[in-house]
C-alpha cells in the first residue's frame, strides 16, 4: 500500500510529531511518502530517519492555494498513491482539490477543535470576522471530498462534524500515542525548589495568561516555587511583559524550544497544562507516560485523557483562582499527587502506546483503500 501524508509544514508541532510517531511503527508493507507545502522544516531530520520519501513544494504565499493544488496534482500523478492522508487547514484545502481533480482517495484528519467559541474570540474586528467565516466556508464547502475522517478525540470529531456538516458515520477516533518504551518511570527530583513545567507553543490559547497570574499567587506563598515553560511562539512578548509586571523574571523561565522537551519533566515536580482549546494533546500523553503529577484544564479533550482527582488535578477553564488553588494543593498534598501520577502512567501505557495506535491507523488505511 502506498500512502501519501500531506501536511502544511514540518515545524515542531503536535500533528507533525504524531505523524512521525505513527509512521515509525507501520509495517514494511506500507510505503510512505511525505508532502509538505511550506518551508518550515524543524522536523526534517526526524522524517529523514524514517526512510520515507519527502517532497516539498516550498510555497511562499500563506494562501497560495492555486500553486499548491497544481504542484500536488503533479505529485499525485507521479507517485500514484493508493490513499492520501491530510492534516492542518491549508494542507486540507489543497489536498481536497488536488485529490478531487485526480480521483485519488483522501482521508481528512481532525486534530483541533477549529470552530469553538474560544477560537472564534481570537478573531477581532471586521477583518477577523471575515477571515474566520471565509475560512469556515471554504472548509465546509469542500468537506464532502474526503471519504473518511480520523479524529484524535471523540469531542473533536463531534464538534467538527457539527460545524462542517459531516455525518458522524464518516469519522473514526484514533488517539495520539507515544512509544511506551521511551518513557522510564518518573521519580521525584531531589532539588530544593518545586518546579512546575509547561510545554507548548507560546500562544494565548494555551492559557499562559492564567498560568502566569496563578503562579504569581503561588510565588508569594512558596519562595522555592519555579515555573519553567518550554516552547516558542508569537505570544512571547506579552508573556515577558506580564512576567516583568509581576516581578517574577527569576521565578518564571521561558526556556524556548528544546529537542525532546518532554524529557524535562523528569527534572520537574508537576506538569501543568492550562490550555483553553486544544487537539488531543501529545504533551499531556507524554506527561501521563512519565508518571509526573499533572494539573490540567477541564476542556473536553483533556478529560478524554485524564480523570479529575484520580489521574490528575483538573481546574476550571480560564479560572485563575481555581488554577492557583490546584497548584497550592499540588505542593501541600504532594504524596497523594505522586500516587495520582503513578495511576496516570498505568492508564497511558494501556491506552496510548504508539504500537497499538499505529496498528489501528494502518488497519484503517488498508480497509479504506480496499473499500469501494
Amino acid at each position: 500500500m502506498k500512502v501519501l501524508f500531506a501536511i502544511d509544514s514540518l515545524q515542531q508541532g503536535g500533528a507533525e510529531q504524531s505523524i512521525a510517531h505513527i509512521i515509525r511503527h507501520f509495517s514494511k508493507d506500507t510505503q510512505v511518502s511525505i508532502l509538505y507545502f511550506y518551508p518550515k522544516a524543524d522536523l526534517l531530520s526526524t522524517y529523514q530517519e524514517l526512510g520515507c520519501s519527502i517532497i516539498s513544494l516550498n510555497l511562499q504565499g500563506k494562501y497560495d492555494f492555486i500553486k499548491g493544488i497544481a504542484g500536488m496534482k503533479k505529485v499525485l500523478q507521479d507517485l500514484k498513491p493508493d490513499i492520501v492522508v491530510t492534516s492542518l487547514y491549508r494542507s486540507n484545502i489543497i489536498s481536497r482539490m488536488a485529490c478531487k481533480l485526480t480521483g485519488t482517495k483522501l482521508i481528512g484528519t481532525f486534530v483541533d477543535d477549529s470552530y469553538n467559541i474560544e477560537r472564534r474570540k481570537t478573531f477581532s474586528g471586521t477583518s477577523g470576522f471575515i477571515k474566520y467565516y471565509s475560512t469556515w466556508l471554504v472548509d465546509r464547502m469542500t468537506s464532502f471530498i474526503p471519504c473518511l475522517w480520523i479524529a484524535n478525540s471523540k469531542y473533536i470529531g463531534y464538534s467538527n462534524a457539527k460545524h462542517l456538516g459531516i455525518p458522524t458515520s464518516k469519522i473514526k477516533v484514533i488517539y495520539r500515542g507515544r512509544n511506551s518504551d521511551d518513557f522510564s518511570e518518573w521519580k521525584k527530583p531531589e532539588t530544593d525548589d518545586f518546579r512546575f513545567v509547561c510545554i507548548g507553543r507560546l500562544y494565548e490559547k494555551k492559557g499562559y495568561p492564567e498560568l502566569i497570574q496563578a503562579f504569581g499567587d503561588i510565588a508569594n506563598k512558596y519562595s522555592n516555587a519555579k515555573l519553567i515553560i518550554y516552547g516558542e511562539g508569537s505570544y512571547r512578548p506579552q508573556m515577558e511583559s506580564q512576567i516583568a509586571a509581576l516581578k517574577l523574571n527569576h521565578r518564571i523561565i521561558l526556556a524556548g524550544n528544546v529537542p525532546n522537551a518532554w524529557q524535562k519533566m523528569y527534572e520537574s515536580h508537576c506538569f501543568v497544562f492550562p490550555s483553553r482549546f486544544e487537539g488531543f494533546s501529545g504533551a499531556l500523553v507524554e506527561a501521563m507516560m512519565t508518571g509526573i503529577p499533572i494539573i490540567s484544564s477541564d476542556i473536553p479533550m483533556n478529560l478524554e485523557a485524564v480523570e479529575n482527582n484520580k489521574t490528575a488535578l483538573v481546574h476550571q477553564l480560564k479560572d485563575v483562582t481555581d488554577l492557583a488553588d490546584k497548584m497550592q494543593e499540588m505542593i501541600s498534598n504532594y504524596p497523594s499527587m505522586i500516587e495520582m501520577g503513578h495511576k496516570a502512567r498505568q492508564t497511558a501505557m494501556k491506552r496510548f502506546d504508539i504500537k497499538n495506535i499505529a496498528k489501528q491507523y494502518e488497519t484503517l488505511l488498508i480497509e479504506t483503500v480496499h473499500k469501494k
